[in-house]
């Protein structure tokens, strides 16, 4: 596995994020279990999850699955960078009773200790916000943030989600205030099919020094060979790449992209990861295996090295925006 620091900090991190989100609703246990187990062996030190994850009446069911790993000893804990996220109405009706979400600092202060105990541990590495609150000022939410890694509950502070100009905003502000550190991280949206966040979501990412993760790299199973699973009589795309198919232009956009890959002998889902390891400022995406094969082919993402030639040919399928402001400006 290979590392790299975490935006500015002095942490250092693997190049993949093993994403939780699965776990409960789609993988039980025992199988979460297994894969962070197999993800720890394979030198993979950084979790993501979110207090959410479980959705619906079994919110919050990921942070205890991975409580009760962290709970087995043999070092789990300390080997492992865990960062969860706070925004999510936590109620499992759906009946937000006041201050029970979004990132006001009563509802950080109780949504930090929910998440402690769910994960049964002392500190949170990374605290992530995991949208912008319109409603709340970042100088409440800094003052929550300072008083949390002064009790040593939280350890960094990132977002997710985020447009570059809350970015901009919220770290001018712990700026100002002073002994805060401010964002060291963002989770975007960001994939060769999706690459708006090159527009302004990354240059202020990287003008801010914050560590870009990106969640979703392979659009919803739409990179992953999804044409060819079909054609062999694999597993059928479903939701958003299901969507994305319907479409005549973008199912002959995502052909020529298969194409091109079986040219090089290459598999697409590991391409779509191990391109966005070339992207500047990118720390890690976030690979959310359902089971243990499925991390295997994205640890062998880390090792693939993109010729210039495959470069130019995705930026060709996938063009990005181009720079800001010259994308819709002069």
């Amino acid at each position: 596995m290979k590392y790299t620091q975490l935006g500015r900090t002095g942490l250092k991190v693997s190049r993949l994020v093993l994403g939780t989100m699965n776990f409960g609703p789609q993988t039980d246990e025992a199988d979460s279990h297994a894969i962070m187990d197999a993800a720890l062996d394979a030198g993979i030190n950084f979790f993501d999850t979110a207090n959410v994850y479980g959705w619906g009446e079994n919110k919050g069911r990921t942070e205890s699955i991975i409580g009760n790993w962290f709970a087995k000893g043999g070092g789990r804990r300390d080997k492992t960078v865990i960062a969860t996220k706070v925004y999510g109405n936590m109620a499992a009706d759906g009946d937000v009773w006041p201050n029970h979400d979004k990132l006001s600092a009563l509802n950080i202060r109780r949504a930090v200790d929910a998440s402690l105990q769910r994960l049964k541990t002392d500190h949170i590495d990374l605290y992530q916000f995991h949208h912008i609150d319109r409603s709340t000022p970042f100088e409440e939410i800094w003052q929550a943030i300072d008083v949390l890694v002064q009790q040593g509950k939280i350890l960094y502070a990132g977002s997710s989600n985020f447009p570059g100009y809350k970015i901009a905003q919220a770290n001018e502000v712990a700026a100002r205030r002073g002994g805060t550190i401010g964002l060291v991280s963002e989770q975007c949206l960001y994939n060769l099919a999706e690459r708006r966040a090159e527009m302004e979501v990354i240059p202020a990412a990287q003008d801010y020094g914050l560590g870009v993760i990106p969640w979703s790299p392979l659009h919803g199973g739409l990179l992953g060979g999804v044409i060819k699973k079909e054609v062999q009589g694999g597993r059928r795309a479903s939701g958003r790449a299901a969507d994305t198919l319907k479409d005549p232009a973008a199912r002959a956009q995502i052909q020529s992209y298969e194409d091109l890959l079986d040219k090089h002998g290459l598999e697409p889902g590991e391409v779509a990861l191990a391109w966005l390891l070339t992207r500047p400022g990118v720390t890690g995406p976030i690979v959310g295996p359902r089971t243990a094969d499925q991390l295997q082919s994205a640890l062998r993402a880390v090792e693939l090295e993109l010729g210039e030639d495959l470069l130019a040919g995705l930026d060709e399928i996938f063009p990005g925006p181009g720079p800001s402001p010259e994308a819709f400006a002069w």
